[in-house]
């Protein structure tokens, strides 16, 4: 069998696992397929939400809609045995008796499981395994993220929707406490966030804890959404109460302890300072980035992609007639000029909202020509909830669920439209939704895969995809049209380069977060808030940002092995489909299909 007949085949294995061809789920080896089963039936066991976020909180799981995640010390100590014995029984499977496909499901569980396990082992701070130190963040934390889920993703259709919503918010008190406590156990071992990341999660804190507790976010989503389904009950009075007696009470004692917290803290931004911080940086890498590159390496090559996307820009540019000063001189001025900006309005962030609607339709028809499978869910664009808005990112994508009774959203940080020039805007909505997250996510959901491959998440293969993808708009002509918006793309590209720099300067070789700053805006243009907002996003999870760049260049690297061994049989939709249809891999896995 000569290569080229075995990449075809390749490319026909993985339509296939999609369920465009012949095998089905049930034709897995069942001792494979139970092992995988039993897996995903355990780790929905220990957490309710990912239930709710699959869409599998259904039938004999629906007690588990009414319930939350134990985040208590305990309750991840439990996780880690489950990783641990997950990894055992994977390791006790006999490989060698699989099909390629199944085996590539084997490796693609055993990495996960792997590098779960050794960070448990290694490290006990945090919420477990590696790329988050702290349970409570600007970033982390149920206060920061759970209003939200409850709003998008607890369903209420039903009376017994809507009550099992009351449900979690009386449980939601003892949820925050459990934190609280994990935060006291890793205050003991000298794992603090750093000062200025502590400052802007008490600031998101107190803007949750400011309304009327009928007023809260948390009390007026399952009233709003009750009266839409005309379920009757008092919804009002049972929901304000919880938050006004066990929520707000349980939000002030974190806001108390966050805030002592604040005090022990210092500005060292870098994990370099935690128990066995290097160690804990490189599980970080493999974790987010399924890397085991050096941080030296890694920094080196951001810095010679900062050089390569700079030259790239500074020519597109000329073009335009923008000339005077440095790159990134040029892009602060691209980002303060009054022509490029919606007003910092309500009615225009509206619209802002519509005009990127707009760009995906017009993306979504151009498709079919790159691509042989295509997403069956929708993909929505709605506005980050003010509450969190100051320290979120300035775009983030969730996933439809399984069961597709919710769509996939793309969520747009409005904060401040002076961070989101008209010209930035049309490559993150690539990014986030099509050809970029919801794309590859859906795909994957819709793929006859086993269900623990439908849901795996690996860093550097999604952040890389959407990433590449960025890059893909400019070749399907989306800037044919609009120069501008093609120097946001190049600029997004710079982003993820400069990403590689500061990652690992903060974290391996100890720069401060004013250094961090001073080096993103001298490079990148961005208005200082923006950069604020991006430097402390990458001090508390570390490695993450490391994902982008060099995922992208996995995908582009197999492209071009692809061409180089098919020829003018090479096909970008054939190409694509082998890409995707697997589902999400970690990088060395992902490296094999054009080997």
């Amino acid at each position: 069998m000569d290569r080229r007949t075995m990449l075809r085949q390749t490319v026909c294995m993985a339509a296939m696992a999609a369920g465009r061809a012949l095998p089905r789920e049930r034709d897995r080896p069942p001792q494979l397929g139970d092992l995988f089963d039993r897996f995903m039936q355990e780790n929905l066991d220990l957490s309710p939400l990912s239930a709710t976020a699959y869409g599998l909180d259904t039938g004999r799981r629906a007690r588990q809609k009414r319930e939350l995640d134990d985040a208590s010390v305990a309750g991840i100590e439990r996780q880690a045995a489950l990783t641990a014995s997950q990894l055992a029984r994977l390791r006790a499977f006999d490989r060698a008796s699989l099909s390629a496909s199944d085996a590539t499901s084997y490796d693609v569980i055993l990495y996960g499981l792997r590098t779960g396990d050794a960070a448990n082992r290694a490290f006990h701070y945090g919420p477990g395994g590696a790329g988050r130190p702290y349970i409570i963040s600007q970033l982390g934390g149920a206060y920061q993220w759970l209003p939200s889920f409850l709003d998008t993703q607890h369903i209420i259709e039903t009376r017994a929707d809507a009550d099992a919503y009351i449900a979690r918010l009386r449980d939601l008190g003892t949820l925050l406490d459990q934190e609280a406590a994990v935060a006291r156990r890793d205050l003991a071992l000298g794992v603090i966030p750093p000062d200025f990341a502590l400052a802007r999660t008490l600031v998101q804190m107190r803007q949750l804890r400011a309304p009327a507790p009928d007023q809260s976010p948390l009390t007026t989503s399952v009233v709003r959404r009750a009266r839409e389904q005309s379920i009757r009950g008092d919804y009002l009075r049972q929901a304000s109460r919880l938050v006004r007696d066990r929520v707000y009470p349980a939000l002030d004692r974190q806001i108390a302890l966050v805030s002592d917290l604040q005090q022990r803290a210092t500005a060292e931004a870098g994990v370099w300072r935690l128990p066995d911080g290097e160690a804990y940086y490189a599980a970080s890498l493999a974790n987010w980035a399924t890397t085991d590159r050096k941080p030296a390496q890694i920094h080196e090559l951001g810095l010679e992609l900062v050089r390569e996307q700079t030259a790239m820009i500074d020519t597109l540019m000329r073009r335009q007639g923008l000339t005077q000063g440095t790159v990134g001189e040029r892009l602060r001025t691209m980002f303060t000029d009054p022509r490029y900006l919606y007003p910092n309005t309500d009615e225009a962030k509206t619209a802002l909202i519509a005009d990127l609607n707009a760009r995906i339709r017009r993306v979504r028809a151009r498709l079919p020509a790159y691509f042989g499978v295509l997403p069956k869910a929708e993909v929505e664009i709605r506005r980050v909830p003010p509450e969190i808005e100051s320290g979120d990112a300035g775009g983030s994508y969730e996933s439809p669920s399984i069961d597709g009774s919710r769509p996939g959203i793309y969520w747009i940080n409005l904060r401040d439209t002076a961070e989101q020039p008209r010209w930035s805007l049309p490559t993150v909505t690539y990014h986030e939704s099509i050809p970029g997250h919801h794309l590859q996510g859906t795909i994957q959901q819709e793929a006859n895969l086993p269900l623990i491959r439908k849901v795996a998440f690996f860093g550097a293969y999604i952040e890389g995809w959407a990433l590449y993808a960025e890059q893909l708009a400019v070749e399907m002509g989306e800037y044919d049209d609009d120069p501008l918006g093609h120097i946001g793309q190049l600029h997004d590209s710079l982003l993820r380069a400069a990403r590689l720099v500061i990652d690992t300067g903060i974290h391996s070789r100890r720069w401060t977060r004013e250094q961090a700053i001073r080096y993103f805006v001298d490079t990148l243009g961005e208005p200082e808030p923006s950069a604020v907002t991006e430097v402390e996003r990458y001090c508390v999870w570390p490695g993450q940002a490391c994902s982008y760049m060099l995922g992208k260049r996995a995908f582009l690297d197999q492209r071009v092995r692809a061409q180089q061994l098919l020829g003018a049989e090479f096909d970008i939709r054939r190409f694509h489909d082998a890409m995707l249809l697997p589902g999400a891999l970690p990088l060395e896995l992902l490296e094999r299909i054009y080997a």
